[in-house]
Formats: C-alpha cells, sequence, structure tokens
C-alpha cells in the first residue's frame, strides 16, 4: 500500500459574483498541463471546495511529494505561469498571508481518529 498525505490549504476568491462564476467554469474544464503538472508532482487527489468567496483544497500526495519541488517545476513551466497569472484575476490572498503567497496551508486541530 502505497503511503500518501492528506494536506488542507485556503484561498479568497474576489467578492464577485460574476468573477465566482468565471473561476468555476476554469475548474470544470482544467487546462490538460496544469493537470499533468499536479499529478506529476506526487499528488493523487485533489478537491476544491468552495463558501462564499473562501476556497478549501484538499491534496492527498505520495510520500515523495515537495512543496518546494511543485513550486521550482510549477515556475519553469510556462503554461502553469499563465494558468497561475490568469487565476489571479480571481483570487485574492488571504488577510494573514504574506506578500506573494496564494493558497496557504491550514494546521489540523481536530481528528475523529
Amino acid at each position: 500500500m502505497v503511503e500518501t498525505k492528506r494536506y488542507c490549504l485556503a484561498l479568497d476568491l474576489k467578492e464577485d459574483q460574476q468573477l465566482i462564476a468565471e473561476y468555476e467554469t476554469y475548474h470544470q474544464d482544467v487546462w490538460p498541463e496544469i493537470l499533468r503538472s499536479i499529478t506529476d508532482s506526487g499528488i493523487v487527489q485533489m478537491e476544491i471546495y468552495r463558501t462564499g468567496n473562501r476556497l478549501f483544497m484538499i491534496m492527498e500526495t505520495t510520500g515523495g511529494f515537495s512543496f518546494g519541488a511543485k513550486a521550482k517545476a510549477d515556475a519553469a513551466n510556462e503554461k502553469v505561469q499563465e494558468w497561475e497569472q490568469l487565476m489571479w484575476k480571481y483570487q485574492q490572498a488571504l488577510p494573514a498571508a504574506k506578500q506573494g503567497e496564494k493558497w496557504m496551508l491550514m494546521e489540523k486541530i481536530f481528528s475523529l481518529k
């Protein structure tokens, strides 16, 4: 059995219903190069949920996944950079985000297990 790790991240969308609808439309047909960059990095499952303008992402990764390696690969991938620039039209950083930080890693505070 392959060991996986779960990460949860949050990000806000701009408070504009038209922009939120456009963002969701893009995520119904994500570019194949973006999907490939996600799976190539060791992410085996990803889901994004929305309430209001708040987004919540759940990622399941292989044991060898690294945020640093993913960031480096994304920086070198022209199509990923194009996607990220396009998505920033819809996104806004969380109030606690550092300069340039988008998706923020969440801390698990409860588990039923």
